[in-house]
């Protein structure tokens, strides 16, 4: 409250006395504490110089970028960029490959470090807990170029791991990656494989701090293992559950470019062509940067509308959510 007391009392000061208080009040405030200023300058910096000031190039998708003329001399075209892309052969294809690519990664891989964490949680060999979290955490290190070729070598036809025990066991051989109907399934495996433990770290932190007062009366009162993990671990893990998943909402047009990019192949583009790899051939590749800016901007609205909508059913259905 001292900290109210001199603008409290100015308070039927005149306007210009007034904003000189106010002014003093904040630089007296920077000076006390301008260790935390100077902390968090950085990445201010960094926000408005990488995140904010590139806004200024979205108006590339209402304009035929020249390079001659620069962003800003380009002739203005309205909704040329978007129409051209709705009118798209592909679009619905395009739309249909992204959406289903992104349901199906959010529904398996949003419970699966949830799993994992409440299966860790119960464990009580401390040696065999610490194990099994640094095998499951280690795959998060693996680069998406060294992950794309681990697949690639265990899914070939012929001389792969998978194909060889197929073989084996009196099976076809079959090239999975050249299977547009195993395309989808294949990504999203290996991606809950190599991110799984990394994502479960949240929760096991979260699990670390339920007070253990609760699982003493649960003991005391004959609960089950399953039992303590439906009316303890995960309401107490509930808040981080939704926060996460009206995150993951908004990330839901975002599928990752370059590991679907590198999984490609003339045999599986009809189920593995998205938003970002169509992008990046007819856009860049091409150099049609004013229809790339197009794709991306709507690429946005979409997830922004999708997080708004994720944030609102969350806040009825729990009454939390991101904001």
């Amino acid at each position: 409250m001292s900290n109210m007391t001199p603008i409290s009392a100015a308070a039927g000061m005149p306007a210009e006395p007034l904003r000189r208080t106010v002014r003093s009040e904040v630089a007296r405030k920077i000076r006390r504490h301008w260790q935390l200023y100077l902390l968090i300058l950085l990445p201010l910096l960094y926000f408005i110089l990488f995140k904010y000031v590139p806004i200024l190039g979205v108006q590339i998708a209402f304009k035929d970028l020249s390079a001659k003329a620069g962003i800003w001399g380009s002739p203005w075209v309205g909704f040329k960029h978007f129409e051209a892309f709705f009118n798209h052969p592909n679009f619905w294809l395009l739309i249909k490959n992204t959406l289903f690519l992104s349901l199906y990664t959010l529904a398996v891989g949003f419970p699966a470090p949830i799993i994992l964490a409440l299966m860790i949680n119960e464990l009580r060999n401390g040696m065999f807990k610490r194990t099994v979290q640094m095998v499951t955490y280690a795959p998060y290190f693996i680069s998406t170029v060294v992950m794309v070729s681990m697949i690639l070598l265990f899914l070939a036809p012929r001389i792969g791991v998978i194909d060889h025990i197929r073989t084996a066991l009196g099976f076809d051989s079959v090239n999975f990656i050249g299977e547009p109907s195993m395309f989808k399934t294949i990504f999203v495996l290996s991606d809950v494989w190599q991110y799984m433990g990394y994502s479960a770290i949240i929760y096991i932190a979260a699990l670390a701090g339920v007070n253990p007062q609760l699982y003493e009366a649960s003991k005391l009162d004959g609960a089950s293992r399953l039992q303590k993990i439906i009316h303890i671990d995960l309401p107490s893990i509930m808040p981080i559950m939704v926060l996460l998943l009206v995150l993951n909402m908004g990330q839901l047009l975002n599928i990752g470019f370059e590991k679907v990019y590198l999984l490609q192949n003339p045999l599986n583009t009809s189920a593995s062509e998205i938003i970002s790899t169509y992008v990046y051939k007819v856009g860049l590749v091409q150099a049609n940067y004013s229809f790339s800016a197009a794709v991306g901007l709507f690429n946005s609205l979409i997830n922004l509308l999708l997080i708004l909508l994720a944030n609102f059913g969350a806040r009825r259905a729990t009454g939390s959510g991101l904001f």
